[in-house]
């Protein structure tokens, strides 16, 4: 069995590419089922964020269907005409390892040590777990890895003052041309990334804030939190116009504000300028968007340079927690060969434990049928020893006929040698003699 993890991410494609691998939330089933339905596939972890689409699985030889699967499932644009394959990355083994454990801590992400990755690998573990996806080995790969990213943060200054793309964008905000105690704010979604926005613009005292969203109770709920108003997301367009600020972060197919819309929404401002900011994979706001004059559009990928100052202030915090990375790599390499030295351990008791409970169920019942005891421990005697030493002896025989001693050099070292009267030839040295 290989543990592989394979993917795509910030590092490796742009956003019109990691779009197409994307997975929404009520997708995820459906897609841990195919993989799990890959030959080979033993079991599967998907992670699929803004910034990355991952999956972790235990496969028989390098699973490399898996590959051919991420590049090519149905979600992906074969239409696009690009083959997603040299975008992919892999790492196997204890490199899988290492790189699932620096996912979870932040190390890998677009801005350094961001809290949000750590719970978006739990539910994607979650996710796997109530599919059936999840087995024991990947089931405690990522027990160990939410173990190496609670110690980073406690140990480390990777999670002070806590900065996520959210932070980001609206800092991005703070600096362009709009003033956001002057500005309208336009909040398009209600997940956990547009939460965070409103929280950083309450605390920033925009002027007003709108929340669009297509299931109206979510935005209500939001707005009321942050003293906005909520809008249906049908109504998009028409209040378009009074957003001097856009933020959108949903989990659409398809864009949500198209170039026309816009266009509409700026002829109603007289030109007045418009900032977007799109913060989905796949993206919400149409990328022609960029070319309208008065539009300033940012794409999560825009976010690389304004998190530049970030990775450099936190570079000292992230050595610290690479450290601790390696040190918790180490140690799930020991439990993995401490369990892989004890199994053969465990199937051994487990095999004379069984036969001794299944003898000695079958005396108990003759005693009870009035045989005579002494029969019974002859038949418990007999059989018993019959039952442990019937594999080994099939063994040994197989191996003598193919000429493999090795089996025979391991019994001895098992059983020693003994005389004809049962005791060993090489005797006890604590044991006394009668020798003078």
């Amino acid at each position: 069995m290989t543990l592989v993890a394979i993917g795509i991410n910030h590092q490796t494609a742009p956003v019109e590419l990691r779009e197409r691998v994307a997975f929404a939330d009520h997708a995820l089933p459906a897609a841990l089922s195919a993989l799990r339905g890959l030959p080979g596939v033993h079991e599967a972890v998907l992670l699929s964020t803004c910034n990355r689409t991952e999956l972790y699985a235990v496969a028989e030889d390098d699973g490399r269907a898996l590959d051919a699967w991420l590049a090519t499932h149905p979600g992906a644009d074969a239409a696009a005409g690009t083959d997603l394959r040299p975008y992919l990355y892999r790492h196997e083994g204890s490199d899988a390892v290492r790189h699932l454990f620096r996912v979870a801590t932040g190390l890998d992400s677009l801005v350094l040590g961001e809290p949000q990755i750590l719970g978006q690998v739990k539910q994607a573990w979650a996710a796997a777990r109530e599919s059936g996806a999840l087995g024991g080995q990947l089931d405690r790969l990522f027990q160990q890895a939410f173990v190496a990213a609670k110690r980073a943060r406690t140990d480390t200054r990777i999670g002070a003052n806590p900065v996520s793309v959210a932070s980001t964008a609206v800092r991005l905000a703070q600096s362009s041309f709009a003033r956001l105690e002057d500005s309208v704010v336009l909040l398009v979604g209600a997940g956990e990334t547009i939460e965070l926005v409103a929280r950083h613009l309450a605390q920033a005292n925009v002027k007003r804030l709108l929340v669009a969203n297509r299931t109206l109770v979510h935005a209500q709920e939001l707005a009321s939190r942050h003293g906005g108003v909520a809008l249906p997301l049908e109504e998009l367009q028409r209040h378009l116009a009074e957003a001097d600020i856009v933020f959108s972060a949903t989990a659409s197919r398809e864009p949500v504000i198209r170039r026309t819309h816009v266009e509409a929404a700026l002829a109603q401002r007289r030109h007045r300028p418009m900032l977007l900011l799109d913060l989905a994979v796949p993206r919400d706001i149409e990328p022609a968007v960029a070319q309208l004059r008065d539009a300033f559009l940012y794409s999560i990928d825009d976010l690389e340079k304004a998190v530049e100052d970030n990775r450099r202030s936190r570079r000292e915090a992230a050595d610290a927690a690479e450290a601790i990375v390696d040190l918790q790599v180490a140690r799930y390499a020991e439990t993995q060969a401490a369990a892989a030295r004890a199994t053969p351990l465990k199937r051994l008791r487990a095999h004379g434990e069984g036969a001794r409970d299944d003898v000695l169920a079958k005396a108990r019942q003759q005693l009870r049928s009035g045989h005579d005891p002494g029969e019974v421990l002859e038949f418990l005697a007999h059989t018993l020893t019959n039952r442990l030493l019937h594999a080994p002896t099939v063994a040994l025989r197989q191996a003598a006929l193919e000429g493999d001693a090795s089996l025979a050099r391991a019994t001895e070292k098992l059983f020693p040698a003994a005389d004809a009267a049962g005791s060993p030839t090489d005797a006890d040295p604590d044991t006394p003699t009668d020798a003078p």
